[in-house]
């Protein structure tokens, strides 16, 4: 079966494509590279280099495609804040686009990245997946539109869909550089290089930290699943959320601390409509996530 991973040469991407090549799927991934690197895909996988606004591209891709996995975005909060047009320009209009051409090209589902921030700020914890969206941000409206397509296209068009919403995703080869970094490859890399860990307001706020391989097998799941298929909405997280002042913690070394940014002071996944749905549940221990990377950076 042919499938399409857009995105697929990005951190979370590229670790779907490799399971997918293991499943013995014909995968192509579409990827303009701008986030992704050409090493991370796996050389089984056909690499088309393009971006999601460019519909004429992703039409030839898709074709005869069976099933698509959208991850291709502008992520972060605070770059989205700076930047509002250019990531609403991928973010919604390049999601519209991978589902049209998803829907011309008859594929049989489209599993849909969405992102926790759509919560926004809120006190009620665990986060579940009927409280109403808040989003505080442009990335975090941009990827509760892309939820709301997903959910339209299914109605409108009987495109099959599902949106895993991700919690904070970590794993080996996430991007430790720059100003938007995820907090823990981040981390890794300031302790690699001698420096302090930078941590933005107190580091009392927390996250639900997710392994790579956990979203992996969710996205899998979603892909095959009798019971989706509808545009539903899914939590994938861990179900535990830890402070950033532990996780600086586990990498330890000396701290120091900048600005808030704006950003929801907490997040925790309530994991149960996933255990239902696509019964699936994390596998891979925070202690043991961690350890891994740790290892890998040698630290």
């Amino acid at each position: 079966m042919k499938v399409v991973v857009t995105g697929g040469a990005g951190f979370i991407g590229s670790h779907l494509v490799d399971a997918l090549v293991e499943n013995k799927f014909d995968v192509h991934v579409f990827d303009d590279l701008s986030g992704g690197k050409k090493e991370n895909v796996n050389p089984k996988a056909t690499l088309h280099v393009a971006s999601i606004c460019d519909f004429e591209a992703l039409k030839d891709v898709m074709k005869g495609a069976d099933y698509v996995f959208h991850l291709a975005a502008l992520p972060r909060v605070q770059y989205s804040i700076e930047h509002p047009r250019e990531t609403s320009e991928i973010n919604v209009i390049g999601t519209v686009n991978v589902l049209l051409a998803a829907k011309e090209a008859h594929a049989k589902r489209v599993v849909y990245s969405a992102s926790s921030s759509a919560y926004g700020e809120t006190n009620r914890m665990p986060l579940r997946e009927d409280m109403p969206a808040n989003p505080i941000s442009p990335y975090a409206l941009q990827k509760y539109i892309g939820e709301l397509h997903c959910k339209l296209f299914n109605t409108i068009y009987g495109l099959q869909t599902v949106s895993l919403r991700y919690f904070n995703v970590y794993g080996s080869r996430q991007d430790p550089t720059g100003p938007y970094a995820l907090v823990i490859g981040r981390f890794l890399l300031l302790k690699k290089e001698g420096k302090p860990l930078t941590i933005t307001g107190d580091g009392t706020q927390t996250r639900d930290f997710t392994h790579v391989k956990d979203v992996v097998r969710a996205n899998l799941l979603a892909m095959e699943s009798k019971n989706v298929g509808k545009g539903e909405v899914m939590n994938i997280g861990a179900g535990k959320n830890r402070s950033i002042n532990e996780i600086a913690g586990y990498v330890g070394g000396p701290l120091e601390y900048i600005e808030r940014r704006i950003e929801p002071h907490d997040t925790l996944a309530d994991i149960s409509r996933a255990k239902q749905l696509l019964d699936w549940e994390p596998q891979v221990p925070f202690d043991r996530g961690i350890k891994e990377l740790l290892s890998l950076y040698r630290l």
